[in-house]
C-alpha cells in the first residue's frame, strides 16, 4: 500500500466510516424492542460521536426543526423515562423561537390528549455553537385537533432558573443533547409527525 493510501486509511475516509458505524450501532440500540439498552455502551458511542461528528448550530440550526422523540436518557426522572407505551416528544421550531415538550400515549390514543410544556428557545451565538437557551412559558393539557384548532388548557409556568441544552450531535435522523442539570438525551427524528400540527 502506498503512503498516500495509508494516509487516506487514517484520514477523513476512515473517520467517516467510523462515524457511520457508531451511528448505526447507536440507532440499533435505540430501536423499540431492541434487547437491553446497555447504558455504558450507549454513552461510549455518544462520546465517540461527539468527537467524530460535533454539532455546529451556526450552520445546522435549521436541522433542529421538526418533531423528535426521546429514545434514551441518563435521567432517573419518571417523565424522562423511555417506555413502549409512551411517546416523549420534543417539537422544535428555532426559526420562530418556539418549542414544545409533549408526553402522550403511544398508538391510536396518542393524538387525543397529552401533557405539554411550551417554551421559547434561542440558539446562543457563542462558540462552540451548540447551546440552546430554554425559557418555559406555559404548561398543561393538549387535546385533539378540532377543525383548524387544537384543544388545549395551559397555564403560565414560573421558571426560577436558567435552562439550556447543548446539542452535541445533530443530523437528519439523530440528535444528542446535554442538559443544564447534566442529563444526557438521545432523540430520533419523527418524520411521520408534522411540526405545524402542534405549533401551527
Amino acid at each position: 500500500m502506498s503512503e498516500a493510501s495509508l494516509a487516506m486509511a487514517d484520514g477523513p475516509i476512515a473517520a467517516a466510516g467510523e462515524t457511520q458505524a457508531c451511528r448505526q450501532e447507536l440507532l440499533g440500540l435505540l430501536r423499540p424492542g431492541s434487547p437491553g439498552q446497555a447504558a455504558e455502551r450507549i454513552e461510549a458511542l455518544i462520546e465517540r460521536l461527539e468527537q467524530l461528528q460535533p454539532a455546529d448550530l451556526s450552520v445546522q440550526a435549521a436541522q433542529l426543526a421538526g418533531v423528535w422523540e426521546l429514545r434514551w436518557s441518563s435521567s432517573s426522572q419518571p417523565y424522562l423515562a423511555v417506555r413502549p407505551w409512551l411517546e416523549n416528544l420534543q417539537l422544535l421550531d428555532p426559526a420562530s423561537g418556539r418549542a414544545l415538550n409533549l408526553l402522550r400515549l403511544a398508538g391510536p390514543l396518542g393524538p387525543l390528549a397529552g401533557i405539554g410544556v411550551q417554551a421559547r428557545i434561542a440558539v446562543a451565538p457563542e462558540p462552540p455553537h451548540q447551546r440552546v437557551s430554554v425559557c418555559f412559558e406555559r404548561g398543561g393539557w393538549l387535546g385533539p385537533q378540532v377543525g383548524e384548532r387544537r384543544l388545549q388548557l395551559f397555564r403560565e409556568v414560573q421558571q426560577g432558573y436558567a435552562a439550556w441544552l447543548d446539542v452535541t450531535v445533530l443530523d437528519d435522523e439523530l440528535r444528542v443533547s446535554r442538559g443544564n442539570a447534566g442529563t444526557l438525551f438521545v432523540l430520533v427524528r419523527r418524520p411521520d409527525l408534522e411540526l405545524a400540527a402542534f405549533l401551527g
